[in-house]
């Protein structure tokens, strides 16, 4: 399926996939926030298809608060949003976005080389739930 996406809907994705980052960054232990962003930026830079054309740049010029709990008022109603408007117009890259997002939460958890700390784990869970509402 060939379709494209309007600049809303790029920025949708945009706020979603970034914003799950900086939600993992905002949960990270002091000292490693940075650690944290390099790698999930990474993660989501590294996407394919429709949705690594898009997530190739962060969103700009998004306010997402002051606080964590502003920012997952911004962040966890992009998630499911994102995810049904790619399953509404190709199954496919709504897989490969949950997919992506969910790689980029756990590179920045770093659950590779173990357990992460109770509070990403926590953040993992509720960036997880959101993508599984749509």
């Amino acid at each position: 399926m060939t379709f494209t996406l309007s600049d809303q809907d790029q920025l949708t994705l945009r706020v979603a996939a970034w914003g799950a980052v900086s939600l993992m960054s905002a949960a990270g232990a002091a000292g490693s926030a940075h650690k944290v962003a390099t790698d999930g930026s990474i993660a989501l830079t590294s996407a394919t298809g429709l949705v690594g054309r898009v997530l190739t740049k962060a969103p700009k010029g998004v306010k997402y608060g002051k606080s964590v709990a502003e920012l997952a008022d911004v962040v966890l109603p992009a998630l499911p949003a994102a995810v049904g408007l790619l399953r509404r117009l190709d199954p496919a890259e709504a897989d490969n976005f949950r997919n992506t997002v969910i790689v980029a939460v756990e590179a920045a958890a770093r659950t590779h080389e173990g357990r992460p700390s109770p509070t990403l784990a926590d953040m993992i869970r509720k960036i997880t739930a959101a993508l599984d509402a749509a």
